[in-house]
């Protein structure tokens, strides 16, 4: 991860005494004011946990990478938990490969102390199952779209609005699709929507390869120029990574699942969202563990 930008640096040293002079604390980028506040209104911000490729699996006993699947997730929903924030994000690849009912049974079980408190807003992946899912899980977060054939989620927070996509395909094929329908819904609602700071989370990548989201291009012909699109957020890859391009923001969230290789952590991010950017720390608890702790913070542009 490159150095923060003077910009960005400015921004968040401005938050950061604008919260010291208020008696609050600053959490995972966030400010937090102590009980009973400092009378001082902070600038308006959402916590989030971002997570992506959980894999649960049926198998309790399931290894990846010398790690037990179910017990990382055991482990990430104990400090999403501990963090409290107050939306939770998992971005595909909730299942095990095919998806199965079982594997979505030990997800609800796993899954339960967090979501009877904290709200858990979801986009499938290439190896989640669509009737299996909605056979099983209960819980839903976010207003649904009417999008036919697809599962889509708007969510809004403290004058931020979050929306989830479904880039699920069909089931047992990698590669991702958005198809026509909710290309033409996400644009007609952008365009009808006020310009409130706008995020997309959906699971496949955006490169030019046959297992990433096939309708990349025609995606961003549809959000590169509506500018209150800030950052789209994805996993797929199993990597950790932020990218840019012409100013929106690009952030691959690592797998809590397994990883691919040790070059790449194990984890999530704790996200905190502000009107002009939003900072992100994370939280990683196997694989390459050098950026665990450190937070990259981003300037959403105008």
């Amino acid at each position: 991860m490159s150095d923060m930008p003077r910009s960005q640096r400015t921004r968040r040293d401005f938050l950061r005494t604008l919260a010291l002079s208020a008696g609050v604390t600053l959490v995972g980028g966030c400010a937090r004011l102590p009980f009973g506040g400092a009378g001082r209104k902070m600038p308006a911000q959402t916590r989030w946990a971002l997570l992506a490729d959980t894999h649960v699996s049926l198998d309790l006993n399931e290894m990846q990478r010398g790690r037990n699947i179910d017990d990382n997730f055991k482990l990430v929903v104990a400090e999403v938990l501990k963090a409290a924030p107050d939306q939770v994000a998992i971005a595909g690849d909730l299942a095990r490969l095919e998806g199965k009912e079982g594997d979505y049974r030990v997800m609800r079980e796993l899954i339960e102390p967090l979501v009877s408190r904290i709200p858990v807003a979801i986009a499938f992946g290439n190896h989640d199952h669509r009737e299996n899912f909605r056979k099983v899980i209960t819980w839903d977060a976010g207003k649904a779209a009417p999008v036919k054939g697809k599962r889509v989620r708007i969510l809004e927070q403290a004058g931020l609005r979050f929306v989830m996509l479904d880039s699920l395909l069909t089931e047992k094929i990698v590669g991702g699709l958005l198809g026509k329908d909710q290309r033409v819904w996400l644009e007609k609602f952008l365009d009808e929507s006020d310009r409130r700071p706008t995020f997309l989370f959906l699971h496949h990548t955006m490169t030019d390869t046959d297992g990433s989201l096939l309708d990349t291009d025609r995606f961003f012909k549809i959000i590169l120029p509506r500018k209150q699109v800030k950052a789209v957020f994805y996993g797929h890859s199993h990597e950790y990574k932020y990218e840019k391009i012409k100013g929106m923001h690009l952030v691959n969230i690592p797998a809590v699942g397994y990883n691919f290789n040790d070059t790449q952590p194990m984890g999530w991010l704790e996200a905190c969202f502000h009107a002009e950017g939003g900072d992100f720390t994370l939280r990683a608890f196997a694989g390459n563990m050098t950026q665990n702790g450190k937070t990259a913070s981003l300037s959403w542009r105008g």
